[in-house]
Parts: structure tokens; C-alpha cells; sequence
């Protein structure tokens, strides 16, 4: 009897728990309920940034936290959404002129994350992961300390007894409520802000391992049910339904006002899911792959948009917490998610009692580690250029608005990646007679084609040789501009007394400059060869 075998599963599902071992279930289940007790009541907050019900945080720790867990390569990256992601999708909304009712915005929500998830998918099918994190850390450090500072400002009114967030308005708007806001402080609110992020602040210092967001949030709920802090004037929660997320289709109502801020949100999602899993993946697990990453995270936020879930990305605390707690692979997501359900099944009336100054504090805190004045600093010492881009970044972000201040980061960034590939790279191998050899490090391509001629022309001339051996075996692809430079290349050297050979063009290439007459004369005159060393023997004969 012949047996058949499994079919193998595809490398792109489940790619962390290849040769899962049983001694890593522990760890993965320690892992995953470490990391809940954070990002639980973390996304929980995050959600009041942009002015929407808690509950929309807690199904972001469900949907695209499975979702990644299937498909994501990190093995111990949590994905939920972040304070970036958070506050750039309050001020999409905000922007879009999404009103604030529940419909309205949750459907608009949906839009917005669903355009993120597409976006990524987009970027996958092109393969531009590594396009992407060509992002400067400048244009990112910039980007956290305007959202550290606009956030930070916008939960002051909650921490003193206002009920509305102005993060998603700006950093001015948010100034100007802050002063309104005093006109109706209420004590008991101060009292508990003041202790919520004394706590947080503490227990991070001298506790790290303890979960911090948990305490203040069972802490603040305990004082409403025994102290009567609702009755002294402290504002709860709007009340959280119990039970999973429905199902639901994307309201395309405001849909090209919102394609802007999700391209934004779109390359934050994707750089900040990149830079967590690079930072805790450890030496001995294999490398990250951006365009699986792309693929992972733009998946999971598809996925997430029919369930009523914010933009999701990468978070830095609750996967330093997982990898920390010992979590070997994805299972520790699956944990995660798990509670995360348990929560929304059991826990809802516990979670009405939940005071907003609560989850204002526990943002204020997390926010307020963004503005990274001393790296800013030492930015300043190492790279001057890297600081005044950062702080164009931060400063547009304070006074235009973040979305104005990705797109200028990422167009800056763009430019100086564009004004390095433009310098040619081109490497002199010792002349041999009256041959010289140029290698063509970096190619050539249509912006940097007259900059490559010149440096050949001027190291041709320098060298005063007879025969140039153009080494472009880094040419993969070639287009018709850097074709006819190499024609012009030749009969300028040609001019010169000088005969231009060509060695080790790739096949790719090489296909389509032979449908150019100037190539098939070069061929026919014995002028292209496969290597360097074929090209100086043909020079020297």
C-alpha cells in the first residue's frame, strides 16, 4: 500500500512555526499573555486618539493580530495599531471632514484602513519593500516628535476634566483647548491623571517587566466601582459592547479625501512594522523579508477594515514584552489574540467603568518617549544635514499638520536618495599598456547617464589611454538613454584616438542593445566580450 505525502504548506503561511519544538509552547504561552497585558489596554487607548470607541482598539488586537501571526515572518512582533498610526488617523478623519458620529466614522474608518491595506499589497506585487525603508531615520525621528508633541498636548484637556480629544485638530488647535480647558478643571480628574502617569512613569523606570498599562487600568476601574469617582464629576468611557466584531463594509463616501492620508499612514504602518522586526529579531532566527513583511502587514489590515479595526502596524512595547517573556514564535500572537477575545466576550460592562483621564494618561506617557531630544542632539553632533531634516519634519508636523509632514519627509527623502545615485561610481583598475579598465560600480540609469559619460571621459583622459574596457557586468537592465550615451561615450572617445570596448553585459541587457544598430556595429567590429579579461586580450591584439 502506497502512501501519499502531505503536501507542503507554502513558505509564505505560517512561516514561523516551521520546525516548531515542544518545549517553546511555554514561553510562546507566557509570551503571548505578557504581551496582552499591555497591548490590550494600550490599542484600547490609542483608539481615543482618534476619538473613537475603545472596543474599535480592542478588535485591532484581534483580526490583523491573526492575521499577521499567520503569514508575518517576525517571531515575535505584536501587531495592533501605535500612537503614529493612531494620531495620523485621527487627523485623516479629521481632515476628510468625517463627522464624529459613530456610523459616519466607523464606516469612513473602515475606508481608511481598507485603502492601507491595499496600498501595502500594492507595494508588494511591485516588490518595493526595500524602496520603502529607504525612508531616512531623520524623516521617522522628525515624524515621532511632531506626534509625540502634538498627542502629548492633545490629552491635556482629558487629564483635566475635558471630554474631547483634540490630537486629530493639530498641535495649535490643541494648544488653544488645553487654555479653554482650564475654565473647568475638575479636581478628582487631576488627582487621577496626576497618579495614572506617576504610576506608569514609575513602574517603567524601577518595574519595567510589570505591566504598567494593566495596573492603572484595573486601578482606575476599581476606584469607579468603590469610590464613586463617576459621582465626583470623572468622566467614564462611552459604554463598550460585549462580543466580537460584526462584519461590515467601508463607507466610500469620503474616499478620495482619504487616499492622501492613507498613503501616509500606508508608509508609517509599513516602516514602523520593518524597524520593529529588525530591531527584536534575534541572531539566530532568520533574516527579515521586506516584501513578506508588505505582504503580512497589508493583509492584515484588508482583513481588519471589514471588522471595524484601526490601521495596523508593528508595536515596539507589546513585542519587546512578547520577545522579552521568552516567545519563540507566532503562537505567542495567537495567545494574545485569544485574550484579546476573552476580553471582548466577557469584560465589556467591567470596561464601561474606565475613566477617560485613565486612558489619557496611559497615552500621555507613551507618547512623551517620542520626542527624543537627545538623539535629535546627537544627530546633531554626527550628521548636521540628518538634523535640520528632522527638525523641518517636526516643524511642519507641529504648525501644517502631520500629513504635510510625511509627505515633505518623504520627498526629502527621495531627493537625497536621488542625489546619491546620480554620483557615479566608477572604479580604475590599473592600466595594463595602453588599456585601461574602468569598472561601473553603481548603474547607469536615465538621471545619471551624463554624469557616468563625463567621469568615464575625464578618467579616460587622465589615464591617456588608447583602448577603454568598460567593465558593466552590475548592468542588468539598460535603457534607451543609457544607450545612447554609451554611443555618444564611444564616438566622443573615438574622437579622441581612443577605442571603447564593452565586456561582461548581462544577458538581460545585452537582449536589448542589440536591437540598436550602434551595438551590432560595436559586435561586428569585435568590440563586446563576456569578460574583462577577453576584452584586454582583444585591446592589446
Amino acid at each position: 500500500m502506497t502512501t501519499t505525502a502531505p503536501a507542503p504548506r507554502p513558505r509564505w503561511l505560517l512561516p514561523t512555526f516551521a520546525a516548531y519544538r515542544r518545549e517553546w509552547l511555554a514561553p510562546d504561552i507566557i509570551g503571548g499573555l505578557s504581551a496582552g497585558a499591555v497591548v490590550v489596554p494600550q490599542a484600547m487607548a490609542y483608539a481615543t486618539i482618534a476619538n473613537l470607541p475603545v472596543q474599535v482598539g480592542l478588535y485591532t488586537c484581534i483580526v490583523p493580530m491573526l492575521v499577521y501571526a499567520l503569514l508575518g515572518g517576525s517571531r515575535a512582533m505584536s501587531v495592533s495599531t501605535t500612537s503614529t498610526i493612531a494620531t495620523l488617523t485621527a487627523t485623516t478623519l479629521v481632515s476628510a471632514g468625517v463627522a464624529r458620529s459613530a456610523d459616519d466614522a466607523l464606516g469612513s474608518l473602515m475606508m481608511l484602513t481598507l485603502l492601507v491595506g491595499a496600498i501595502l499589497l500594492l507595494c508588494r506585487l511591485f516588490t518595493l519593500g526595500s524602496l520603502v525603508e529607504n525612508i531616512s531615520g531623520a524623516t521617522l525621528l522628525g515624524m515621532k516628535i511632531g506626534v509625540g508633541a502634538t498627542v502629548a498636548v492633545g490629552q491635556l484637556p482629558k487629564l483635566l476634566g475635558e471630554t474631547y480629544n483634540f490630537s486629530g485638530h493639530g498641535f495649535i488647535r490643541s494648544l488653544v483647548a488645553v487654555g479653554e480647558a482650564f475654565g473647568s478643571v475638575n479636581g478628582p480628574t487631576v488627582v487621577l491623571s496626576a497618579a495614572s502617569i506617576a504610576t506608569l512613569l514609575v513602574l517603567k523606570r524601577f518595574a519595567p517587566k510589570v505591566p504598567g498599562t494593566l495596573i492603572v487600568v484595573v486601578g482606575g476601574i476599581l476606584l469607579v466601582a468603590f469610590a464613586g469617582l463617576a459621582d465626583a464629576g470623572v468622566d467614564l468611557i462611552d459604554p463598550v459592547p460585549s462580543g466580537l466584531p460584526v462584519p461590515g463594509l467601508p463607507d466610500f463616501t469620503h474616499l478620495p479625501a482619504l487616499v492622501p492620508g492613507a498613503l501616509a499612514i500606508a508608509v508609517m504602518a509599513f516602516l514602523e512594522s520593518a524597524a520593529v522586526a529588525r530591531g527584536i529579531r534575534q541572531s539566530t532566527e532568520p533574516q527579515i523579508d521586506s516584501n513578506q513583511e508588505l505582504f503580512a502587514t497589508g493583509a492584515a489590515n484588508v482583513a481588519g477594515a471589514f471588522f471595524t479595526t484601526m490601521p495596523a502596524a508593528g508595536g515596539f512595547s507589546q513585542s519587546a514584552v512578547n520577545q522579552s517573556a521568552g516567545a519563540k514564535t507566532q503562537l505567542s500572537t495567537l495567545v494574545t489574540v485569544a485574550l484579546a477575545v476573552l476580553v471582548a466576550l466577557f469584560l465589556g460592562p467591567v470596561l464601561s467603568l474606565l475613566p477617560e483621564a485613565t486612558l489619557a494618561a496611559m497615552v500621555f506617557v507613551a507618547v512623551i518617549g517620542l520626542i527624543d531630544i537627545p538623539e535629535l542632539m546627537r544627530w546633531r553632533r554626527i550628521s548636521p544635514r540628518d538634523f535640520w531634516v528632522a527638525v523641518a519634519v517636526a516643524v511642519i508636523g507641529l504648525v501644517a499638520g502631520l500629513l504635510p509632514a510625511v509627505f515633505l519627509g518623504v520627498v526629502v527623502t527621495l531627493v537625497m536618495v536621488l542625489r546619491e545615485l546620480n554620483i557615479p561610481k566608477v572604479e580604475v583598475e590599473d592600466s595594463r599598456g595602453d588599456a585601461v579598465v574602468l569598472h561601473v560600480i553603481r548603474a547607469m540609469y536615465t538621471a545619471n547617464a551624463l554624469e557616468n559619460e563625463q567621469a568615464i571621459l575625464a578618467l579616460a583622459a587622465d589615464r591617456d589611454a588608447a583602448a577603454v574596457v568598460l567593465d558593466l557586468e552590475r548592468q542588468y537592465l539598460i535603457t534607451i538613454t543609457v544607450l545612447d550615451m554609451l554611443e555618444d561615450l564611444d564616438r566622443e572617445l573615438s574622437q579622441r584616438g581612443v577605442v571603447l570596448h564593452i565586456a561582461g553585459l548581462p544577458e538581460t541587457a545585452a537582449t536589448v542593445a542589440r536591437r540598436t544598430p550602434w551595438y551590432q556595429r560595436l559586435q561586428a567590429a569585435g568590440r563586446v566580450h563576456a569578460s574583462v579579461e577577453e576584452g584586454l586580450a582583444a585591446a592589446f591584439g
